[in-house]
């Protein structure tokens, strides 16, 4: 009886925790030593996105192209992460729409590491020289209100940076042309998130609980089913008959 009990509220369980699996793909890295960003404007000036605690989920569009020989892995971005703790773990996540295939690589160097790496410093080049050329004023106003902010707030205690690589390749083929020759830019949900005591993502909390409700209510569903179905036909009782009216 006992293992019958076990079966069903396993199976009740199992069909109330039904996830979704969505496309996602995430890097997980702890924070380096504190450094604080330099005081001039060359890092502002590469005009990268940013992701902080302050802004630490954004939805944007990412461009990918079909893999070639000299860009295996499709088309880069270059993102900025600040004002990260030291030694505190966290995980950046790309969510994207299953009607856009696409892969996604994603990489965290330092400073250091890019600039002793002429490979890294080219291809952080190359994109800070194309975002040159295509931002517009109003996203160049959001740079100097970020410097500002930065500035004042330079007495505070010293946090971390980050420059995040990421690559994305389109992952369909199609009989439209026009979509082979241009790969549209991909829909994405770029999330920077800090793990809890470097266990837990903060953002799956809710999620976990979630799970723990229905893992209780399933447990209490089952006892029910055990006693008002499974246990009259083990006994072999049967159910009992129902009163016949006149």
């Amino acid at each position: 009886m006992k293992s019958i009990r076990a079966i069903v509220q396993l199976s009740i369980i199992s069909l109330l925790c039904k996830l979704a699996h969505a496309n996602v793909e995430k890097i997980v890295f702890s924070a380096p030593e504190a450094k604080a960003l330099p005081s001039d404007a060359s890092i502002d000036n590469l005009l990268l996105p940013t992701l902080c605690s302050q802004n630490s989920s954004v939805r944007t569009f990412l461009n990918a192209s079909f893999p070639t020989d000299d860009f295996p892995k499709g088309t880069q971005t270059w993102m900025l992460l600040e004002h990260l703790i030291p030694g505190r773990r966290y995980e950046v996540r790309v969510n994207w729409i299953a009607t856009q295939p696409t892969q996604f690589w994603l990489y965290g160097h330092t400073m250091d590491a890019i600039f002793a790496s002429p490979d890294l410093l080219s291809a952080l080049t190359t994109y800070s020289n194309a975002r040159h050329q295509s931002t517009t004023a109003e996203e160049l106003d959001q740079i100097r209100s970020r410097r500002s902010q930065r500035h004042f707030n330079a007495n505070t205690a010293l946090t971390t940076f980050l420059f995040l690589q990421i690559f994305a390749k389109a992952d369909y083929y199609t009989l439209n042309n026009t979509m082979m020759d241009i790969v549209p830019p991909v829909q994405v949900d770029l999330i920077l998130d800090p793990y809890l005591l470097n266990v837990l993502p903060t953002t799956l909390l809710s999620t976990v609980g979630f799970i723990l409700a229905i893992a209780v209510v399933g447990w209490f569903i089952s006892g029910w089913i055990i006693k008002s179905l499974v246990r009259p036909l083990a006994s072999g009782t049967g159910f009992p008959e129902r009163k016949k009216r006149d």
